[in-house]
């Protein structure tokens, strides 16, 4: 056992000196994670609050230890008068009266007719379906922000390599125009021109470098994983549409706040509960000091009718607020979520349909960019009609990968509201 709990307390660390490959290895990671565990912690409490309710179903049975004093000698137990009768006629006996009185004992008390129990279990349990189901949501919303973070990452990546790629072909064109300049063809301004957009580039590179540490904190917090590259994701299936399951937790809280409203009134129903006590009671009789020991056991149902509770009223408008409160905001949720769901929808198309675009462009704006280089080589075309190509080309491919990200991120929101299995869109 203690081998076990070492392995799980460095797995987290095991698995940061190895090299993460996919992204489910930073879906498991997660899941061992204080932000997984703190759901799985509100699972357990209440789990603990439905024992709690349902416990009130149980007899309760207490142990229990008095001494009495008085100034007067009392009985021990109820004496009736014939009782009292034989005592008076034989003074020797001891009689069960004394001034000081040990008592021990046991006392049971258990709900026979409690209207208010049933509905306050039911709400417990509600509750405890509500907290599974936030904690599979909130898992799922950690796992789609993991996603759409790793593709941000692969987008500045591919960005930067391209700008690396603009940086090597600046360079190259630099190294021609020196010859130029070298041979009175071209003003040394041009060389200006160019320094200046390989400047520009490592400016963009930096930024983006800036980008990405935020984009690996986000990782981080959530996986406890530093990467210093984005892991490979694959799509193997897409988000199914249908009931909007992320609303399930306050579904869930609403018909326990139902619930709750009507426990609280039927508090104010009568109810019957059972009452038994044994006591054994032992002291020095009153009249010759002998020592004298006394059993004496009730059993009863006790019949509990509310005539007035000012607080209960209170309690009953109040649960009935929590409840029309709840139910507006499922009903403020429910329609919020259904049009973010109607737009994201939409919006993966286009974006799908952009990506077809844009691949297409970038290849048309490179054998223009090539096109150009040819023709600025030749004097054909100016040195800021040339840099234009290249501005076109990398604005392009930003493009490019910036949809690519965005498809990756609606696809995760889609997912997380109709609550899909990320595990089973991505791996």
């Amino acid at each position: 056992m203690k081998r076990i709990l070492i392995v799980f307390l460095l797995n987290p660390i095991l698995l940061r000196a190895q090299e993460v490959k996919n992204i489910g290895q930073l879906f498991d990671s997660l899941k061992s994670q204080p932000i997984s565990i703190q759901d799985e912690l509100r699972v357990q409490q209440a789990l603990t609050g439905k024992q709690l309710a349902y416990s009130k179903l149980y007899p309760k049975v207490d142990l229990f230890g008095r001494y009495d004093h008085t100034s007067k000698a009392a009985a021990m137990l109820p004496l009736p008068l014939n009782d009292l009768f034989a005592y008076k006629a034989d003074e020797t006996r001891a009689q069960p009266f004394s001034e000081n009185i040990f008592r021990i004992g046991t006392s049971i008390s258990m709900p026979v007719l409690v209207a208010s129990i049933f509905p306050m279990a039911a709400k417990a349990k509600k509750l405890v379906q509500s907290a599974e189901d936030q904690k599979h949501i909130n898992l799922l919303k950690n796992e789609a922000v993991i996603v759409g973070a790793n593709a941000n990452l692969t987008y500045l990546q591919a960005l930067n390599n391209a700008l690396e790629k603009k940086k090597s072909s600046l360079s190259k064109t630099l190294e021609f125009i020196q010859i130029k300049v070298n041979n009175g063809r071209a003003p040394e301004s041009s060389l200006l021109k160019i320094n200046d957009g390989i400047h520009q580039i490592d400016i963009l590179k930096n930024e983006l470098a800036i980008q990405k540490e935020g984009v690996i904190s986000i990782i981080k917090s959530l996986t406890g994983i530093s990467l210093e590259e984005s892991v490979d994701m694959k799509q193997i299936g897409t988000y199914q549409a249908g009931v909007i399951k992320s609303l399930d937790p306050l579904r869930k809280k609403v018909e326990a706040n139902k619930l709750n409203y009507r426990a609280e009134k039927e508090k104010l129903l009568p109810s019957l509960m059972l009452q038994a006590n044994y006591t054994n009671s032992f002291a020095k009789s009153y009249n010759n000091n002998q020592n004298i020991n006394k059993n004496y056991t009730t059993a009863g149902l006790v019949l509990k009718v509310p005539l007035f509770a000012k607080d209960q009223y209170a309690n009953i408008k109040r649960s009935k607020l929590d409840f029309k409160s709840s139910q507006n905001d499922l009903q403020k949720m429910s329609i919020e979520l259904e049009a973010q769901a109607e737009e994201l929808q939409k919006s993966l198309l286009l974006i799908e349909s952009s990506i077809q675009l844009y691949k297409q462009s970038v290849e048309d704006k490179g054998q223009l960019l090539a096109i150009a280089k040819v023709s600025y080589k030749t004097d054909e075309i100016s040195m800021e009609d040339y840099l234009k190509y290249e501005d076109d080309l990398i604005l392009e491919k930003s493009k490019l990968f910036k949809a690519k990200a965005q498809k990756w991120q609606t696809l995760m929101k889609l997912s997380v509201i109709y609550g899909n299995n990320i595990e089973e869109v991505v791996k």
